[in-house]
């Protein structure tokens, strides 16, 4: 009786465990390799981190302007120095884990070939069909578990900042041209993509590879997806609820660049840049809570201040000057990552620095509900001024949480090259990412 019951309990144990199983989904961008300095991620690095993750997202492929077909974005990387095959193989030593290649990301760009990801939606059969066999060929050679679609569709028009008048003008505008109308043809590429998702999905499947999807800031999911078709023919989706606002799209204002609900509405912002509005709405059109992944960012955007945007740091800020100067670690204006944030916070390394070395000063977010903030006011010529928005280990934890609440997939890490993963901060590599999986 005795070993009944303890059979019974193990069984029970495994089956909740089972239940509340989540993805952790990691994304690699793999020109972190080829980064200089303390922003280069090296294999060495990847693995700490990969150990975590349940799926490695391997970016990024793209697509040839001139013949619609997928490729390497870094080939003397990616192949001739056997990147592809150097990350897959680490599924040889943790089984667990399943490696996606990833094509878009807004990785992809191409001068020549602005629009060649509508081009290839619009475009015969046969061109879609040497787009689909390229990639099936990338999969298949290099040992990858399956595809993500990262699909760069046109992005929503930014929020602009009016006065009285130009917010009474816009309104009237509105009357004639729509709501900030990009592509008149939505609904048609609509049709067109969820189409070319099922042909993509049936070149997958006799091998048994996945098909993931990944919804890129700021795409309008009501214009771009056919929710309840894609249910079938996807294996997860990737939803990227940050990046609401970035100094490159609103820079004369910063704001929460990924809170999880709505701020306080009586400062006119949008209703629609928060997560829980993007997962309602997935939700909402009868997708699978247990196939949608919360995308959570280890970066931050950081925004230049003026003497015109105050001293106290709380959004909205006004008068902002675009993106602040590019970090030595990510080496891209306006984006910091999580190490170069974490460094730049009072510590007794610069706690009585001055200047442009003075520490920011941090603002908490007792609510749980927007994210860390962090900011030192201009000061005449000898500070500058920095404003950033992102999400530390708790405001991610917090994330996990939310994932939790709603029976969601899991969540979705971009990317792992922003996380603090050689352990500055703390000694703790990989702080976001543990904890996330410690929540998860």
């Amino acid at each position: 009786m005795n070993a009944w019951i303890s059979f019974t309990f193990v069984a029970c144990l495994f089956a909740a465990s089972a239940e509340t199983a989540s993805n952790l989904v990691c994304y690699y961008d793999s020109s972190s390799y080829t980064r200089e300095g303390l922003g280069k991620l090296l294999n060495t690095e990847l693995e700490v981190g990969a150990q975590f993750c349940t799926h490695l997202v391997y970016g990024y492929a793209g697509i040839r302007g001139e013949n619609l077909q997928a490729y390497s974005l870094n080939e003397n990387l990616d192949i001739y120095k056997h990147q592809f095959s150097e990350v897959t193989s680490l599924k040889r030593k943790y089984p667990h884990l399943q490696v996606l290649l990833s094509v878009g990301g807004d990785h992809d760009i191409d001068v020549d070939h602005p629009n060649k990801y509508i081009e290839l939606l619009e475009g015969e059969k046969v061109r879609q069909i040497g787009f689909i066999r390229s990639a099936y060929d990338l999969v298949k050679t290099y040992g990858f578990d399956g595809l993500d679609l990262a699909y760069q569709f046109p992005k929503n028009k930014p929020r602009k900042v009016h006065g009285d008048l130009g917010t009474a003008w816009k309104s009237i505008k509105k009357l004639f041209t729509g709501d900030f109308v990009v592509d008149p043809q939505a609904a048609l590429h609509k049709e067109q993509f969820t189409a070319f998702v099922r042909d993509v999905k049936d070149s997958l499947r006799a091998d048994g590879f996945l098909l993931s999807l990944t919804v890129l800031p700021n795409v309008n999911s009501t214009w771009y997806f056919d929710i309840p078709a894609l249910n079938g023919l996807v294996d997860f989706v990737n939803l990227a609820a940050f990046d609401f606002l970035t100094p490159a799209r609103n820079p004369d204002e910063a704001d929460y660049s990924a809170p999880i609900y709505h701020p306080d509405a009586s400062k006119d912002r949008l209703v629609h840049l928060n997560a829980d509005f993007q997962v309602d709405y997935w939700l909402k059109q009868g997708f699978p809570s247990t196939k949608l992944n919360l995308g959570v960012a280890t970066y931050g955007n950081a925004w230049k201040l003026t003497r015109d945007s105050g001293l106290d740091g709380v959004p909205v800020v006004p008068a902002t000057k675009g993106a602040a100067p590019e970090g030595f670690q990510s080496q891209k204006p306006g984006l910091l990552s999580y190490a170069e944030i974490c460094g730049k916070l009072s510590n007794p390394n610069n706690q009585y620095l001055k200047g442009n070395d003075s520490p920011l000063r941090r603002i908490a977010d007792p609510t749980k509900k927007f994210g860390g903030i962090a900011y030192r006011p201009e000061d005449g010529q000898i500070t500058e001024g920095l404003w950033v928005s992102y999400d530390d280990p708790d405001a991610a934890s917090n994330k996990a949480s939310y994932v939790r609440v709603k029976n969601l997939g899991g969540v979705a890490l971009f990317d792992l090259s922003y996380d603090d993963f050689r352990g500055q901060c703390t000694a703790d590599k990989y702080p976001i990412l543990r904890a996330i999986k410690y929540r998860l």
